[in-house]
Parts: C-alpha cells; sequence; structure tokens
C-alpha cells in the first residue's frame, strides 16, 4: 500500500488541477515520468499480495495513463480545399546563441509566413539580420529587454506580410504582438509567448503563474494567436485555464498535443511540451510539425491555419 501512495498523489494532483506553487508545479511537469513508471508499484503491491495496495496503484496509473494519453488530443477533419493561408513558427533561440543560419533555414525551408522568436539578444538580431532574415521577412516588431533584464528577455515577431497595431503583453520577458490586415475579414494577431521558468524556487513558480494569467483571451475584432515558450506542459492546469478561455491547441488539434518540444541540449531525456500555438477557434488547424532547429534546445512548432471567410 505504502509503494502506491506516490502515484496515487501525484494522479489526485493531476485530476484535480491542484498543481498549485513550488514544488508542486515544477514536479507536475513530469507526468509522463509517472504515467510510464506507474507498472512499479502495481508490480510491488502485488508481490505483496496487497488487495488494496494493487488496487490503489492501478487507479493511479489509469488516472495517469488516462491524462497522458488525452493530452495527445484527437486529430481535426480533413478540411476542404481553399482558404486563405498562414503559417506560423516558433523559435527560442537559446540566450541568443542559436546560428542565425538555423533560423533562416527554418524559415526559408517551411515558407513560413510568422514567426514568433524567444531568447533574442542584441547580437542575435544583428546576425539574423546579416543572414538574410529580413529578406525573407521583411516587416518586424521587436522589442528590447528592459533596463535591468536579461539580453535575451528580448522578444519579436517577424512577418512576410505588413504588420500593425504593434503592441506588448505584459510578462516577466518581453512578449510582442503585431496584427497583420487582411483584405477583407478581421486581422490575424500574433503574441510571441515566453513566460518565466517555474523550476527552481517559489518566486519563479509565482513570475509564471503571474505570467500566464496575463495572457489575453480571444477577441472579436482579431484572430489572436498565442505562439512560442509557455515554460508549461498540458499537465499544467495553468496552461489548462489558459485554453479553457476560448481558444484550440494546434497540435492537440492535429493529435499531437503531447510531443515534446524541449530537453536539454546535451542529453536525451527528460523531454517536455513546454512550446504551444494556442488559436482562436475561428481559425482552422491544418497541420502542425515539431521541426529541430540547430543549436537551440526547443524544437520549433509549425502550425498551417486556414483563415475563416469574411
Amino acid at each position: 500500500m505504502v509503494a502506491a501512495v506516490p502515484w496515487a498523489a501525484w494522479a489526485a494532483l493531476r485530476a484535480t488541477g491542484g498543481d498549485r506553487g513550488f514544488p508542486l508545479v515544477p514536479v507536475v511537469a513530469f507526468t509522463p515520468y509517472a504515467a510510464a513508471s506507474s507498472v512499479l508499484p502495481v508490480a510491488a503491491a502485488a508481490a505483496a499480495r496487497s488487495a488494496g495496495g494493487t488496487l490503489l496503484a492501478a487507479l493511479a496509473g489509469a488516472v495517469l495513463t488516462g491524462a497522458v494519453r488525452g493530452n495527445r488530443g484527437t486529430p481535426a477533419p480533413v478540411l476542404p480545399d481553399g482558404g486563405e493561408r498562414l503559417r506560423i513558427a516558433t523559435v527560442s533561440l537559446r540566450k541568443g546563441l542559436v546560428p542565425a543560419a538555423s533560423v533562416v533555414e527554418l524559415v526559408r525551408r517551411h515558407d513560413v509566413d510568422l514567426l514568433a522568436v524567444q531568447e533574442l539578444t542584441p547580437d542575435a538580431e544583428r546576425r539574423l539580420h546579416d543572414a538574410g532574415l529580413d529578406r525573407l521577412l521583411p516587416h518586424a516588431h521587436v522589442i528590447p529587454a528592459r533596463p535591468g533584464a536579461v539580453p535575451s528577455a528580448s522578444g519579436a515577431v517577424w512577418s512576410r506580410l505588413p504588420l500593425d497595431r504593434r503592441a506588448a503583453v505584459p510578462g516577466t520577458f518581453e512578449q510582442p504582438s503585431a496584427r497583420v490586415s487582411r483584405a477583407s475579414g478581421p486581422p490575424v494577431e500574433l503574441v510571441a509567448v515566453h513566460t518565466a521558468p517555474p523550476a527552481l524556487s517559489p518566486g519563479a513558480v509565482r513570475a509564471w503563474t503571474g505570467d500566464l494569467a496575463r495572457l489575453p483571451g480571444p477577441v472579436p475584432e482579431a484572430l489572436r494567436v498565442l505562439a512560442g515558450d509557455f515554460n508549461a506542459t498540458p499537465d499544467h492546469g495553468a496552461l489548462r485555464a489558459v485554453v479553457r478561455r476560448g481558444y484550440r491547441d494546434a497540435a492537440r488539434a492535429q493529435g499531437r498535443g503531447a510531443e515534446w518540444t524541449w530537453r536539454p541540449l546535451r542529453l536525451r531525456l527528460p523531454r517536455l511540451a513546454l512550446d504551444h500555438v494556442l488559436v482562436d477557434p475561428r481559425l482552422a488547424v491544418a497541420g502542425c510539425s515539431f521541426v529541430p532547429v540547430r543549436g537551440s534546445d526547443h524544437r520549433s512548432v509549425v502550425v498551417d491555419l486556414v483563415l475563416p471567410p469574411a
């Protein structure tokens, strides 16, 4: 019975969305690993011939496994031909150290229309310009890191199409937003999301919680998209709360909501789904892929959207 208690507590935490504060928030990010190991307490309880322990461990494993499988989502139905399309991608520059050529290759190879950039630095911005990013995506909204912040707190939106209504979403790091106007119908608004990592202290968790709470919800006058590094997995209740404001998770819409986007650069594990593209429900998701970016510890999330008619 005792061996099953940690998994049972974890299952209760995940099922109730009770992951608040430190260390529960960073711990719950590893729910897929708890689910994968949930066979261990079942085996231990069975070996000890503990009927109660076996039942508790089996229930905990079922809850954890069901949650992880549920994170994947359901593939969207096949879309009809036609409709204006837009391709959005995220990229994290690992404190500005990702080679500029890697970003340019991502944009060119995948024909990206809008790029949400995190962990930009002044030097990285110069290198991206020199590498030709501005020729592929000539319109930009870059917000430099505020005084006293780390240089990589800067964020940016780069676009193939003209931008207007440039603004910012408040947060620990700079989160630019900009709109792309359309000939007919509401404009598309992209917010480059980068929340504080909730890893090491109660203060970090409070900053992360505040960042997620301040993200804007969908609005009637624009087709809003939140894209970038949320530092949150689908197992975090705070991320699910953002989605419940009215967004659709693009990866879940393609049955790929559990795909990992981050791992330590020189290690194979752990792998966590920290990067997301959340879209206005009026936008149809035609595709979602996860693309390695040389030099980055994050995979890019590349999403194909079909815009609604006017």
